[in-house]
């Protein structure tokens, strides 16, 4: 019962979006028809400012690591608390609650990233600083991380379930951000701070 009852609730959790309700509460536009129309903290910056940008960003993130964390203190079997980390995380980008329209993911998946390892949050925080730096591509930092995560997750963690679960985050993180990469490839991709 565990093994369904954790998913399912990990998934209405992440449904919850911190975006559309910051907005709301700020009395700001809804972020799903403005600026970018993403519900995520990124557009929450610019169409409401950093205050409600942190609170966002800070929200997302505890969508994937509230459950993970839960899930990892009712059970130690790695296929239910991968399970919940990816439930979280499709809450996050499909939310029930929100007709569907979710934001692009990278805040929830560093939350889910976190529930599972610290040190693994950190080398993809790593990943993302440095491309960040370098290229001043935020979209582009998130997908490299995104990229590099299985291949860390197999160093770093044991067994098949956490790398099943790093994967299908990238893939869908990747397909969350392909208009964000038609504009890498055109040149046409806003930089950090423009």
């Amino acid at each position: 019962m565990l093994n369904f009852t954790l998913p399912l609730l990990a998934y209405c959790f992440g449904s919850i979006s911190s975006a559309i309700i910051v907005c709301r509460i700020m009395h700001l536009p809804d972020p799903r028809t403005s600026g970018s129309n993403n519900p995520g903290a990124t557009n929450v910056l610019r169409i409401g400012g950093k205050k409600a940008a942190v609170i966002t960003l800070i929200g997302d993130l505890l969508k994937g690591l509230v459950p993970m964390l839960i899930a990892k203190m009712l059970t130690d079997n790695a296929m239910v608390i991968a399970l919940v980390g990816g439930a979280a995380f499709l809450g996050h980008l499909y939310p029930v609650f929100f007709g569907g329209k979710g934001g692009k993911g990278v805040a929830t998946a560093t939350g889910v990233f976190l529930g599972l390892s610290w040190s693994l949050t950190l080398v993809l925080l790593a990943i993302w600083l440095s491309m960040a730096v370098l290229f001043r591509y935020s979209s582009l930092a998130a997908l490299s991380a995104a990229t590099l995560a299985p291949f860390f997750v197999l160093w770093l963690l044991p067994g098949l379930s956490f790398f099943l679960l790093s994967l299908v985050i990238a893939v869908l993180l990747f397909w969350r951000h392909k208009e964000n990469l038609s504009r890498l490839l055109s040149g046409l991709e806003s930089k950090i701070g423009d």
